[in-house]
């Protein structure tokens, strides 16, 4: 990769953390820049136009758009947070532990994620909540374990494949093992790859988290998440199509930034 090239990925890569970082503001701070209470009823004020009060207007229940959207970043963006991180910590403890070991642990852990991986993500999901019953909490645990199915695989086989470096056999010589092995070898060498592709999945598990609060299985009203926000407005998509809109905008604006934030990723590792 040529210098110009490389200045325009790391341009790219900085422009998107900085959105994203300041969306994660929003959320955080959105009880402090709300200007009304999102969970407020008012239907003497239902349907109103954006004005200096209500920047977005209100919906169908007189509660203010824009406030809800902002707290919607808690339960959109947040959540994903959450299932991207505890899964990806999870996975390498698994994938560390499987690839070092070998043998029959790694028999049947290939065999085991051969079965589940034959079905898609969604399905899975979908047989959990089931059983579970219909959550935020809910969702957010059935997404932990699906995800964590396909990343200990993906760090399993990065773990593999620079088993036998030079670099790793010098740390065993000298005495190195365990988690001091992991953190000090296997990791930095491996850890680009698994950014990108975490950062990658992120607008997937954001689109399905939207999904299953679509239909019901996710985020229960009167709570503002950006998926139950555009079923909401659904019923009213001909006289104010601006109740679907704004939430399924926000959704992907955020997909979009991460996929970019992945692909800026791919391109500095190549």
């Amino acid at each position: 990769m040529n210098l110009g090239r490389k200045n325009h990925v790391h341009i790219s890569k900085f422009i998107s953390l900085t959105v994203l970082i300041i969306i994660g503001l929003l959320g955080l701070f959105a009880p402090l820049i709300m200007p009304h209470d999102p969970l407020a009823v008012d239907i003497s004020k239902r349907f109103l136009a954006p004005s200096w009060d209500y920047p977005l207007g209100t919906d169908h229940l007189g509660r203010c758009v824009f406030s809800r959207l902002l707290l919607g970043i808690r339960y959109s963006l947040g959540s994903v947070l959450i299932i991207q991180i505890v899964a990806t910590l999870l996975a390498i403890l698994v994938g560390a532990f499987v690839s070092l070991k070998r043998g029959i642990i790694d028999f049947l852990f290939i065999r085991i994620c051969d079965i589940l991986l034959a079905f898609p993500t969604l399905i899975l999901a979908f047989g959990l909540l089931g059983l579970l019953g219909p959550s935020l909490k809910n969702v957010i645990l059935a997404l932990i374990l699906t995800q964590l199915i396909y990343y200990s695989r993906l760090i399993r086989s990065l773990f593999i494949g620079i088993n036998e470096k030079d670099f790793i056999q010098a740390a065993r010589i000298s005495g190195t093992s365990g988690v001091k092995l992991i953190i000090r070898h296997y990791l930095p060498n491996v850890w680009t790859p698994i950014v990108t592709i975490v950062a990658l999945d992120v607008g997937k598990v954001i689109l399905e988290i939207a999904g299953f609060s679509f239909i019901g299985l996710g985020v229960q009203a009167p709570l503002p998440e950006w998926g139950m926000m555009v079923n909401e407005g659904k019923q009213y998509i001909r006289q104010h199509p601006e109740l679907m809109l704004y939430p399924g905008l926000a959704i992907v604006l955020v997909v979009l930034i991460f996929n970019h934030l992945a692909s800026s990723l791919k391109r500095l590792d190549q």
